[in-house]
């Protein structure tokens, strides 16, 4: 299968614009076997699956995770 190599998270975030995040893909795969994207500083981490399903993962403790509303495929 081929995944795109990057994504844009848009977080809603309140009384504000909403929070877009570039997560790109990594050499792993998640818990679903579908490949993880993260950040440029590591600390937003999520597997994607084929269909645009998020999945975040913690990068630390104490992270409070939020499910992003969409997550669209970048095209280079």
């Amino acid at each position: 299968m081929d995944y795109p190599e990057c994504y844009e998270l848009v977080f809603q975030a309140p009384a504000v614009e909403d929070d877009v995040v570039i997560v790109r893909r990594t050499e792993r795969a998640g818990a679903g076997g579908y490949p993880v994207y993260e950040d440029e500083s590591g600390i937003v981490r999520a597997e994607i699956s084929d269909r645009g399903e998020v999945r975040m993962l913690a990068s630390g403790g104490h992270q409070m995770l939020r499910t992003p509303l969409l997550a669209r495929p970048l095209t280079p």
